[in-house]
This record gives structure tokens, sequence and C-alpha cells, in this order.
């Protein structure tokens, strides 16, 4: 398919087969580092992978990040990602990492409805302000959650700030890729299920984060939803798809200093 080679990511990465093993090897350290503090496994929704993992805060909490992960829609699940919590729980913040079904088995618009879903139960159980983050497909589903019509308003209302990074924000090119025999799309879904074609968030700050080395489609992503939205983005230098979600473990780097602000 003619846009294949623009949205793959590991072929341009050096040792990429040796990240998703040392995610999942870093993530199930801190887990078990955390002890009590872990709760894991909470159900949001009906299936297997509605789940999410709450990681609370040392003593009180100033507020919650949600981080969503990645894979295109259609790869990995929450428990992988665990150590990119560190950052945001050490600035005081607790930290929730929802699951989601996968595509084929779903749709992307149901993925969607899912985090609603999972975010919705996470504001339930906690107090004070709600921070989100997601890194490429999980870029693309924080983005979606300040569509209007996503959220119910009193839970949209304690969503503070939104950092999406390197997130696919145009979805119907995707429809000229192979991968689209798992995701189904559309030209509608593809069309409603597109952040840039959504109306421009109010009350909620966003700053849109993407790697300097990676392929040249997610800088164009990245920009173009901070220039839909008005909203600022940051191109780090020296960085690619797999490793620019390296500083939220960092409680000093940009990012978690933006959605831990207070």
């Amino acid at each position: 398919m003619p846009l294949d080679d623009a949205y793959a990511n590991a072929p341009y990465i050096a040792g990429a087969d040796a990240f998703p093993p040392r995610w999942a090897a870093a993530a199930a350290a801190f887990r078990e580092a955390l002890g009590a503090r872990a709760e894991i496994g909470l159900s949001y929704g009906a299936s297997e992978r509605q789940v999410f993992d709450f990681f609370n805060a040392e003593g009180t909490s100033k507020g919650t990040v949600i981080f969503v992960h990645g894979g295109y829609w259609k790869a990995f699940d929450h428990t992988s990602w665990s150590h990119f919590a560190a950052g945001s729980l050490a600035a005081g913040w607790s930290v929730a990492l929802p699951g989601y079904d996968l595509c084929p088995d779903v749709r992307i618009s149901e993925i969607t409805r899912q985090i609603a879903q999972a975010v919705t139960a996470i504001a339930a159980r906690t107090e004070g302000p709600l921070a989100l983050t997601g890194h490429s497909a999980g870029g693309h589903l924080v983005a979606r959650m300040l569509d209007a019509e996503v959220l119910a308003a009193e839970v949209r209302a304690r969503v503070v700030r939104v950092a999406p990074i390197s997130p696919v924000t145009d979805l119907p090119p995707l429809m000229k890729t192979s991968m689209n025999e798992i995701l189904r799309l559309d030209a509608e879904e593809a069309l409603a299920e597109s952040p840039i074609r959504q109306a421009q968030p109010a009350g909620t700050e966003v700053k849109i984060w993407v790697g300097a080395e990676e392929r040249p489609v997610f800088l164009e992503h990245a920009d173009l939803l901070a220039k839909a939205w008005s909203a600022p983005h940051v191109v780090v230098p020296g960085t690619h798809h797999f490793d620019v979600i390296d500083a939220l473990e960092d409680p000093s780097s940009d990012i978690v200093r933006f959605l831990t602000a207070t």
C-alpha cells in the first residue's frame, strides 16, 4: 500500500525490537516496587481488557494523570507502560493507566468510547483535577476526549490539561495503508475520529509533543493539530517515536511539569 512506509516507525529506529520487552520489564519492576500503592486490574467495562491500573500518590494526591498507550489501536496493553507514571507520581499526583479492546475486535470509534468510560470511572474514584496524556494512538484517544460529545460535561470540566504525544490526528490517510485490514476504517469513521476536525477545545490547556527524529508524517500530524486547535507544540530534539515518551519518567521534564502544574 502506498502509505505503509510513511507510518512505519520500527524500520527507522535502531534497536527497535528491544524496546517492547524493555518496556514490559521496566513496567513490571515498577509495579512491584510500588507495593500496596499499585491497584491492579480495576474494571471499568465488560471485557477483560477494559481495566485500569491505579497508582496512588504518597500522601494526599494533587490530582490524577491518565496515560493512554499507543500501538495503532491494534497492539499492546496498559501493563507495558507502568514506569512512565514515575514522573507524575514523584510530583505528587496519582496516575491511572487504562487498557482497551483492540482492532479488529472493535472499531476505533468504540475504543474512543471505552477510553471515555475509563476516564469517567477514574474521575468517580478520585478528587481534584485530571490531566490526560497518551502516545501515538493514545495521543489520538486523549485528544478525542476533548470532543464535547465524548465525555459528560461534569467529567470534562475536571480535565485541566491534555498532552498528546506523537498523536495520530488525521485518520483518512490510514485507509491507504495495509493496516486498515485490521483497523477497518471507512470514510465516515475516519473523518469523525480525526481530532483535527474537532472544534477547538475551550477550558482545557493543550500542549502537543513530538520527537524531532520521528517519521515526517508524525511531525505533520502534530503540526496539524497544533494549528487546528491554536495550541503550542514541542518538537523534542534527538528523540524518535519510541523514546520521546521517556520524559514521562522525569518529574523535572517539561511534559511532567506541564501535566502536574498546580
